[in-house]
């Protein structure tokens, strides 16, 4: 269990730094482990290679300088010399003179890691077994060697490649080119198996917000992608079904309560003037409201089409509503007031939560905030607000409050219900909380 605790605890900061997308976590899950694979061959390709051909150059270098040292010895003289460095010029490619007797140079630092240096010494060390000094520091071309002779020294000057395998420009281009090209192909490939899951987020997002399905989306892609796109698409169609019946049958059931209804009034303007039927009057229109009111929740105005809202122009209206009943309403929006909603829904949303605010307040704020994601929208005001525990409460269907703070305008208390449906059915949600201003805010925050 501990060793299960430190592993989560090694994991966690990590997985919290990696990508949130699933196009760049893919990227990763492909791309990782090539780049991983191609530094071990990378690293046991150096280690092998670098190093075998390096000792064959090496120890090919210190002979041919062996060989040069046994005709020094077999033949001394200044002529022979000159002939000794002409052989060793145009056999071998090296430099050679010899030196008076003088005491080898300091060794100079070296790096860490010094391959040429590590393997030139041990094969100088098997095929010669004189003092010697050897110069491979720095970015020179050239590698300088003297060997302590019985009366003089040996300097032998030779290239670098000659002793070093020095053609780590090729196998690193062709190491990071082979790396690109396969990155560009995964980038490519990935590309085009994430784009129909895309499409599918955006169309169940637009389903979410009770937007029209993208004219683009199909199922395509892979297979499993394909099943999961045409399972969406007969969700859809079988929710839209359902809406239809539903719609249907509450046309059917308005239709025929409302001609219930007619009939009460006929009767009641027909009865005799010395009857009282103010009472029947106002149960006859209560009846009509609640029945309104049941019908609007049971309907959700799901099957209506977006089109543009004018957010401004529904604020000034509640501001010139607001006046006429003597209250006072001021209102603000930042960014673009325009808005693609369902209007009519979107409209009966914002009028249920603001006439509300105009039974219980005297003064109304309305603000909006519209971003490139979302549409915030607040009603203020300073009326006698509603309990904190009571704010899930209220959310509920039927559900009224007291006298003093009553949600619903119609009595039936489904008016802040048919909101919270309407701006879910938008993709967004209503929250509640203390006005700075003494009484509710109502904030309705949607994506777009």
């Amino acid at each position: 269990m501990a060793v299960r605790e430190a592993w989560r605890r090694f994991w966690q900061p990590i997985f919290h730094r990696l990508p949130k997308r699933l196009y760049a976590r893919s990227l990763i899950i492909v791309i990782a482990p090539m780049l991983i694979l191609q530094s071990v061959i990378a690293l046991v390709f150096m280690e092998r290679h670098w190093t075998r051909v390096t000792e064959m150059l090496s120890d090919r270098v210190s002979q041919e300088i062996a060989a040069i040292i046994d005709l020094i010895e077999a033949e001394p003289g200044i002529a022979d010399m000159d002939r000794i460095a002409q052989i060793a010029r145009e056999r071998f490619d090296l430099q050679v003179e010899l030196l008076p007797a003088t005491p080898l140079p300091n060794t100079t630092s070296r790096p860490f890691f010094s391959l040429l240096d590590t393997v030139l010494t041990e094969q100088i060390d098997d095929n010669i077994g004189l003092p010697f000094w050897i110069d491979t520091v720095g970015q020179s071309r050239f590698v300088e060697i003297r060997i302590a002779l019985d009366d003089a020294v040996l300097r032998v000057v030779t290239n670098r490649n000659q002793a070093y395998a020095n053609n780590s420009e090729i196998f690193i281009f062709w190491m990071v080119g082979a790396s690109l090209v396969l990155i560009a192909v995964a980038v490519i490939f990935l590309r085009q198996q994430i784009r129909p899951i895309q499409q599918l987020a955006a169309a169940a997002e637009s389903f979410g917000k009770g937007q029209p399905m993208p004219a683009e989306f199909r199922p395509r892609g892979a297979e499993e992608v394909r099943r999961a796109s045409l399972a969406f698409i007969q969700m859809r169609n079988r929710i839209e079904r359902q809406i239809e019946q539903r719609t249907a049958m509450l046309a059917g059931v308005s239709h025929d309560l409302r001609t219930i209804l007619t009939r009460f009034k006929l009767q009641l303007a027909l009865a005799a003037e010395e009857t009282d039927t103010d009472a029947l009057e106002r149960d006859v229109a209560d009846m009509q409201t609640m029945l309104e009111a049941y019908l609007d929740f049971a309907r959700g105005d799901s099957e209506e089409a977006v089109a543009p809202f004018d957010l401004a122009t529904f604020f000034q209206t509640m501001a010139d509503e607001a006046r006429l009943k003597g209250r006072e309403a001021v209102w603000h929006i930042e960014g673009d007031p325009e808005l693609i909603v369902r209007p009519i829904a979107f409209g009966r949303m914002l009028h249920n939560i603001v006439a509300n605010a105009m039974r219980h307040a005297e003064r109304i704020a309305l603000s909006a905030t519209h971003t490139d994601k979302t549409i915030t929208i607040c009603i203020d005001d300073d009326g006698p607000g509603v309990p904190k525990e009571q704010y899930d409460v209220i959310f509920r269907p039927f559900t009224r409050l007291d006298d003093a703070r009553n949600l619903d305008q119609s009595g039936t208390g489904l008016g802040l219900s048919i909101a919270r449906d309407i701006a879910r059915s938008h993709g967004g949600d209503i929250h509640l909380d203390k006005s700075r201003m003494g009484g509710l805010e109502v904030t309705i925050r949607l994506p777009l």
